[in-house]
């Protein structure tokens, strides 16, 4: 891989994990809930999980996908079950106040595994994956992995301190409940490419 190759790919690498979908939108809530500390475990979650499932993807799993088509179906069924529950917990949560309270944010493990599945992180690997390497040379999927965990650390930061700095505008239970509602809400509206595509 050329140096202009590796600039887009990091380029593209941001963009994507940059931009809103169910990852940012839960960091978002949790920074907003429980505040920038509490919320690290789930950061880091994000960026090792998706590290992990791009270099799974990268190593043959979009092959399976490829013969074996059905397995979206089912994929795309897990996916909207999933956050549909996510959405329904971020909408019901109880209203934490300056960080404290009954908001359970999602833990490092559980963040982990929720990139299987996350609609938008499969559609990001796939199509990394069959732009940047369709070649299928091993060392390639792994600097692909990595330049997502580097890009990652910027943009879940940015996201988790976005909802940190929305606590003082969140400082009484109405407003707070209001935002989680909204925030399950832009979570159920992640699911439209999925749904309709």
């Amino acid at each position: 891989m050329d140096y202009q190759q590796l600039m887009a790919l990091a380029i593209f690498a941001f963009t994507t994990t940059v931009t809103p979908g169910p990852n940012n939108i839960m960091l978002m809530a949790s920074g907003a809930n429980i505040g920038f500390k509490r919320t690290l475990p789930h950061m880091l979650g994000i960026i090792t999980g998706f590290s992990f499932m791009v270099s799974i993807v990268g190593t043959g799993l979009s092959g399976i996908f490829a013969t074996y088509p059905q397995l979206y179906t089912v994929l795309h069924i897990i996916s909207v079950g999933y956050l549909l529950y996510l959405a329904m917990k971020i909408a019901t949560s109880p209203a934490a106040l300056h960080g404290e309270g009954k908001y359970q944010p999602m833990s490092f493990y559980s963040a982990v595994l929720f990139q299987w599945v996350n609609p938008k992180g499969w559609t990001m690997a796939i199509s990394t994956i069959s732009l940047f390497n369709a070649n299928g040379d091993f060392h390639i999927v792994l600097l692909i992995a990595a330049i997502f965990a580097l890009v990652n650390v910027p943009s879940v930061t940015l996201w988790t301190y976005a909802g940190k700095q929305m606590q003082s505008i969140l400082a009484n239970q109405t407003k707070s409940k209001y935002f989680n509602i909204t925030m399950a809400l832009l979570l159920l509206a992640s699911l439209y490419p999925i749904l309709f595509s």
